[in-house]
C-alpha cells in the first residue's frame, strides 16, 4: 500500500541530495537510491558511460518465464536537475512545504517521479505483490543535457529491452503521445578581415550572419497541422563574432533550435537554409550538435487507453497530450518500444525557481501508477 508520510519523505530526500547537471555528477543520489533498494532485499545495478555519472538499474522479476522478459514494463525517470540558480525565496533543497507545496530544485522535475516510482517499488514489494511480467527501475543520469550518459546508451547496448516503456518526467498525470522533433545546429561563416575604416576591403561575417538569421526566422516551412502541438519553431540561441569594433569581422558563429513536426524531413530543411547561406553568397559550415526526430502514438492504444483508466480511478484527470519540448520517448522508437511519457509535477514549475510540486499529485501519482503497473500485468 503507498505510504503518503513516507513519500513525502522520501522526495524531501532525494531532492536535498544534490545532482545539478551541469556539471553533473549523479553519484551521491545514486549512492542512496542503491542502498533504498537494498534495504528493500533488491539486486541493484549500476551503470556508468562516464565517471561519476551513474544509471542505476531495478528489476522486480516476473514468474512467467515466458513472457517476463520480453513482456517487461519500464519505468524510468532521470535524476539529475537544472541549476539550482538565484532568486529562491524558498529552500531549493526541499525542506519546505507550504499550502501543500512542496519546494525544491527540481520538485516537478524531476525528483518527484523518481520518488513516486520507488515508493511503487516498494509498496509493491511491501505487499508481496506477484508479477508475471518484468517490472523495471531505470533511474537514469544526464537527461538535463542530451541523455548521452544515461538512456540512450542503455538502449544503444540492449540494456534496456522493455515491451513498453514510461518515461515519467511529465506533470498534472497528463499523457504524453506526440512530441516535436528538435534540430540544434551551429552555422559557422567566414569572411574577411580589414580595417574598419576600409571596410569594403573586407568581407563582414557579423553582417552576412545577420541577413542569415533574418531570412531563416522568415522561412515557410512545409507541414501537415497537428491537433496537439503548435506550428514548427525557430530559435537563435548563441551569437559570437568578431575581435574589436574597428576590425570587420571575419567569422561568426550561431546556434539554431528548430523544433519541427511529425512529417516533416528534416534533411529538407536544412537544404532550404543551405539555400539561404549560398543565397547570400556565404563561405559557411553547418555542424548539427543534436537531433531528435518527433515521434507520435495513437491516443485509442490500449496501454495509453489503460493509463488514462488507471488515472480515473483515483479522480485523475488525465490528458493525451503532445510535447513542445525534447523527452526521452524519442529514443525509444528507433528501437520499436511502445513509449509514452506521463509524471505527477506542477505544470509550468519545472526549471523556474521556488519550483513545486504538489503533495496531494505525488501521492495520487504514485497510486495511479501502481494500479497501471498491476492493470498492465495482467494484459
Amino acid at each position: 500500500m503507498i505510504n503518503k508520510k513516507r513519500l513525502i519523505q522520501l522526495t524531501q530526500k532525494v531532492i536535498s541530495i544534490n545532482s545539478e547537471n551541469p556539471p553533473g555528477n549523479e553519484n551521491k543520489l545514486a549512492d542512496f537510491i542503491q542502498k533504498y533498494f537494498k534495504d528493500l532485499g533488491l539486486s541493484v545495478k549500476i551503470i556508468e558511460f562516464a565517471k561519476n555519472r551513474p544509471n542505476i538499474i531495478v528489476v522486480l522479476k516476473g514468474s512467467d518465464k515466458k513472457i517476463a522478459s520480453k513482456e517487461s514494463i519500464l519505468l524510468t525517470p532521470h535524476i539529475d536537475t537544472v541549476p539550482i540558480g538565484k532568486g529562491w525565496k524558498k529552500d531549493p533543497m526541499g525542506s519546505q512545504i507550504v499550502k501543500g507545496k512542496l519546494y525544491g530544485r527540481g520538485a516537478s522535475d524531476d525528483k518527484g517521479n523518481l520518488a513516486v516510482s520507488m515508493e511503487v517499488v516498494n509498496s509493491l514489494v511491501e505487499d508481496g505483490y506477484q508479477n508475471k511480467k518484468d517490472i523495471i527501475l531505470a533511474a537514469t543520469a544526464d537527461e538535463e543535457t542530451g541523455s548521452k550518459q544515461g538512456i540512450i546508451p542503455l538502449l544503444e547496448k540492449g540494456i534496456l529491452k522493455p515491451r513498453l516503456a514510461l518515461v515519467l518526467d511529465s506533470d498534472e498525470f497528463n499523457s504524453i503521445i506526440a512530441q516535436k522533433g528538435l534540430m540544434h545546429f551551429r552555422i559557422k561563416i567566414f569572411g574577411k578581415k580589414a580595417h574598419g575604416a576600409y571596410n569594403w576591403r573586407g568581407i563582414n561575417a557579423i553582417e552576412q550572419a545577420a541577413l542569415v538569421i533574418n531570412k531563416i526566422k522568415k522561412m515557410k516551412f512545409e507541414y501537415k497541422a497537428h491537433k496537439l502541438l503548435r506550428p514548427p519553431t525557430v530559435n537563435i540561441g548563441v551569437i559570437k563574432g568578431g575581435d574589436k569594433v574597428n576590425i570587420v569581422a571575419d567569422y561568426c558563429e550561431f546556434s539554431v533550435d528548430i523544433r519541427f513536426l511529425p512529417g516533416m524531413n528534416h534533411r529538407k530543411i536544412l537544404k532550404d537554409i543551405n539555400k539561404i547561406l549560398i543565397s547570400e553568397k556565404c563561405k559557411f559550415k553547418i555542424e548539427i550538435d543534436d537531433l531528435q526526430m518527433p515521434y507520435e502514438i495513437k491516443s485509442g492504444h490500449p496501454f495509453v487507453k489503460s493509463y488514462l483508466d488507471s488515472a480515473k480511478k483515483f479522480g485523475c484527470r488525465s490528458e493525451v497530450k503532445g510535447s513542445e519540448g525534447a523527452t526521452v520517448i524519442t529514443f525509444f522508437k528507433k528501437h520499436n518500444i511502445f513509449a509514452f511519457a506521463t509524471g505527477y509535477g506542477s505544470s509550468g514549475t519545472a526549471h523556474s525557481t521556488d519550483e513545486y510540486v504538489s503533495v496531494n499529485n505525488l501521492y495520487k501519482g504514485a497510486m495511479v501508477l501502481e494500479e497501471y503497473v498491476k492493470k498492465y500485468d495482467k494484459i
